[in-house]
């Protein structure tokens, strides 16, 4: 059988979720099952979700926006914002397949998965956990302070700074099948992630430095304008390192592809969070958590996007 796993791409929680289900597919399901991985990006020109599914697979979606469509079997995802194709929730709410799970209280996508499968099939990958905690620590920021987790000290850190800068479906089809059954330490130092994180450490030096000269506080709100060169991957707990008395950050960012505006809440700030981000970017098309989130915009719309920035600024400060 052809398995189709569809999951959020350029993302440490994606790519570990499609891990961990794989596991539990091939040992609970299919052994013989062969699996593909297509990775879903928050982009203005992206195609949507349905056109991603294939006819002759079973299709998953790990970490990613609920769609409609009659062809998705397996759904697990924790965005508040998962819902936002029209009459998506409904048809949710309505699915008696016991296959689709969605919580948006879950740190991560992976954790979800993994009470999920132990809950309802008695399944669990105790050679995983580590895997699995790493991913909840990353995806909901959950480190003890911004130093680690803007730095790459760890074998979890390192693969992720892979997968959010170079993790396109190349890598990950590659990386995938490897979370699901050796250590991190054995995947971050294999060449796949060794040889391409050299270059990422030197563009951290540089992204720290050019996010010091250029970043300001606002009020509680630490913000970055980097839209002066393009920019593939931003570094969310930098601004906090920086800038430590800021309650949120605010960075604007471009790709020949798109505008960027990612949102976050400093989860070391001494004030507590009063504002859904999740909430603030749905209201430009954008989504995510209620304490990290961000907003996409096609190339051309610059003046739009500055428009959000301050808006969104404005409102934080409040």
């Amino acid at each position: 059988m052809k398995v189709l796993i569809a999951h959020h791409g350029h993302c440490f929680d994606g790519a570990v979720s499609a891990a961990l289900f794989s596991r539990f597919y091939r040992e609970v399901v299919d052994a013989s099952a062969a699996f593909s991985y297509k990775g879903l990006v928050y982009e203005p020109n992206a195609a949507p979700t349905a056109e991603r599914l294939r006819e002759d697979s079973v299709n998953v979606i790990v970490d990613f926006r609920y769609t409609r469509s009659p062809q998705l079997e397996w759904y697990f995802d924790h965005h508040v914002s998962a819902f936002q194709e029209a009459g998506s929730r409904e048809h949710f709410a309505a699915d008696q397949s016991g296959k689709k799970f969605h919580d948006g209280q879950y740190g991560s996508c992976t954790r979800l998965i993994a009470d999920v499968l132990r809950d309802r099939h008695g399944w669990q990958a105790p050679d995983m956990a580590d895997l699995i905690e790493w991913a909840d620590i990353v995806d909901a920021a959950r480190f003890p302070n911004a130093d680690v987790a803007s730095g790459l000290d760890h074998p979890a850190l390192e693969i992720t700074a892979v997968v959010q800068e170079q993790g396109d479906e190349n890598f990950c089809s590659q990386l995938i099948p490897r979370l699901t059954s050796e250590s991190m330490s054995s995947v971050a130092a294999s060449p796949l992630v060794s040889e391409r994180l050299g270059p990422i450490r030197q563009r951290l030096v540089t992204l720290t430095d050019r996010m010091a000269r250029l970043g300001e506080q606002r009020g509680y709100v630490a913000y970055f304008d980097l839209s002066d060169a393009p920019l593939e991957s931003v570094s969310k707990f930098l601004g906090y390192k920086l800038f430590p008395t800021a309650s949120y950050s605010v960075v604007l960012s471009c790709t020949p592809r798109r505008i960027k505006i990612s949102v976050g809440f400093n989860p070391w700030s001494a004030r507590p969070r009063v504002h859904n981000i999740a909430t603030i970017c749905e209201a430009y098309g954008g989504g995510g958590h209620p304490v990290v989130g961000a907003v996409s915009f096609a190339p051309g719309q610059m003046p739009a996007a500055r428009k959000a920035v301050s808006e969104i600024i404005e409102l934080l400060s409040r």
